[in-house]
């Protein structure tokens, strides 16, 4: 039986090490920052003492079931979304006036649940960009696209959001998500609601005419790689039915679990083997993104692993134990560093105040604090371009495509801190 040490603080300085260079990094070392396998480097040279440490310390189990059972699910998960999505071609016209581009957020809004923010976001990316290319005012819309498509919209399942991949990892089950309905809507409608005004207002301000321009390169709207569309109902039903509640074979923190990985990465596969590669030329598709995830995650999961261990053994003495208090604690860490660490660090401290509790539980923990947890990760993932994944793929899509993004901190100020807050200042208001 492992004996969980007493963590020493300096043991944490490595997980903040890590997320200081993906805020940082960017911005003072661009060049070297843009290979991935520099990324891997610092994720190495800052995991592997952290790992070589806790086997020393006895702590060798909280290390594998960390990586073996966080960390690879997590990546088999977006990977799969991120290829299924990358093989699925939007084609034709779209007029890029307030309404259309209205809908597709709300289109976006709704297949984040469906498909994770990873998977809506790449498939929705491109047709915005190429939608609005005639447009003067761009930048507004990726804004908003990150908020509503990135971040907001995956509220509803596992599926959505990698926090919540990670609550239901840890027994949350799938449609216990289905309650956030009014937080979600919340949201996302006063997200895109602001959106049309404020586009209504720049469309008149640039004075474009949208009709004219159009007039001579209409073509009809034409989805290419349908296939797909079967492979992605795949993973949903693998997630919403390989698990300990179908499924009593199923043990929570086993090989078991890996059934679950291995139809996912069945439909991955087939998704490669049946889309064209002009499909996937078509989407610009390349492994890029997902590589440089799965190389900075990696570093994150390994140096956070000490600071799980001291949250759960230190709960009590810190002073976050109502449900307000986790909200803002959870969406703090959420928006600077990534929401993901930040949700299972915060699960881990909720464990600790779980002891004696006579309420619900859920995922171990107490319902209130689970709902807290789940909404304030996913809403404030969106208040930076680190606190969600999908965040700098889309911002890296964009500039790519000759759009002028924000940097780091202007996104905060001129976004983050006028639309943002606000909102979800009431949703806490309101809701929790």
């Amino acid at each position: 039986m492992e004996v969980v040490h007493e963590i020493p603080i300096y043991m944490m300085i490595p997980f903040i090490l890590m997320l200081g260079a993906i805020a940082v990094l960017p911005l003072v070392a661009h060049h070297f920052w843009e290979s991935n396998k520099n990324k891997l480097i610092v994720a190495l040279v800052l995991g592997i003492p952290v790992a070589t440490w806790l086997v020393l310390s006895g702590m060798l189990h909280s290390l594998e079931h960390t990586i073996l059972f966080d960390y690879v699910p997590f990546i088999i998960l977006l990977g799969a979304l991120f290829v299924i999505t990358g093989g699925i071609f939007v084609d034709g016209s779209i007029k890029p006036n307030p309404q259309t581009n209205s809908i597709i957020l709300a289109i976006g809004a709704v297949l984040a649940s469906l498909m994770g923010t990873t998977g809506a976001a790449m498939l929705l990316i491109r047709p915005i960009i190429q939608a609005n290319k005639i447009r003067k005012n761009k930048v507004h819309t990726i804004l908003f696209f990150i908020a509503v498509v990135a971040n907001c919209g995956g509220l509803l399942t596992p599926l959505g959001d990698p926090p919540l991949f990670m609550m239901y990892l840890r027994g949350a089950p799938f449609e216990w998500f289905f309650h956030l309905v009014p937080e979600w809507f919340l949201a996302n409608f006063m997200l895109i609601l602001i959106y049309y005004f404020y586009d209504t207002y720049l469309l008149k301000k640039e004075g474009t005419d949208i009709d004219s321009m159009m007039s001579e390169e209409k073509k009809p709207i034409k989805i290419y790689g349908n296939l797909n569309f079967v492979w992605l109902f795949g993973v949903v039903l693998a997630v919403a039915f390989i698990n300990p509640k179908v499924m009593p074979f199923i043990q929570p923190g086993t090989f078991s679990t890996y059934i679950r990985e291995g139809a996912i990465l069945l439909m991955l596969l087939l998704s490669l083997k049946f889309t064209t590669q002009k499909v996937r030329a078509s989407n610009h598709f390349s492994w890029e993104p997902i590589v440089e995830v799965a190389y900075l995650f990696l570093g994150i999961f390994i140096t956070m692993v000490p600071c799980l261990i001291y949250l759960e053994t230190h709960a009590e003495t810190l002073g976050i134990n109502t449900p307000t208090l986790f909200y803002y604690a959870t969406g703090g860490l959420s928006s600077f560093l990534d929401n993901t660490p930040t949700a299972v660090t915060f699960h881990s401290l909720a464990l600790g105040l779980s002891q004696g509790y006579t309420g619900v539980l859920v995922a171990g923990i107490p319902e209130s604090l689970l709902r807290a947890i789940s909404i304030s990760a996913v809403l404030f993932g969106s208040m930076t371009y680190i606190g969600n994944g999908p965040n700098f793929m889309v911002k890296a899509i964009a500039e790519s495509q000759g759009i002028d993004m924000p940097d780091f901190f202007a996104y905060i100020y001129k976004f983050a801190l006028i639309v943002l807050l606000p909102i979800f200042v009431l949703i806490q208001l309101i809701f929790i």
